[in-house]
């Protein structure tokens, strides 16, 4: 499910934010984006896990990744629908 050759076009780091910061700003980020498009995320909020999946589900784009690094921070993919 974690492919790190696929290229985001838009990248956040929301590392550090509280929630609901990350989600805001991936909100922001896809509605300024075109279907096809990829958005990378960056956080350290453990709401984020359920959050992120959850609304992606509702508005029809596609978690690709969703994956902790050894930096300690999770990598999100999104695949804007």
């Amino acid at each position: 499910m974690d492919n790190p050759d696929l290229r985001p076009e838009i990248m956040i780091d929301a590392r550090g934010l509280s929630c609901p910061m990350p989600m805001l700003k991936v909100k922001k980020a896809l509605k300024n984006m075109l279907a096809g498009q990829l958005l990378e995320i960056w956080g350290t909020d453990p709401g984020s896990k359920n959050d992120i999946p959850d609304f992606c589900r509702k508005n029809g784009s596609e978690l690709l990744s969703l994956s902790d690094t050894a930096l300690g921070h999770t990598r999100y993919l999104i695949l804007k629908g």
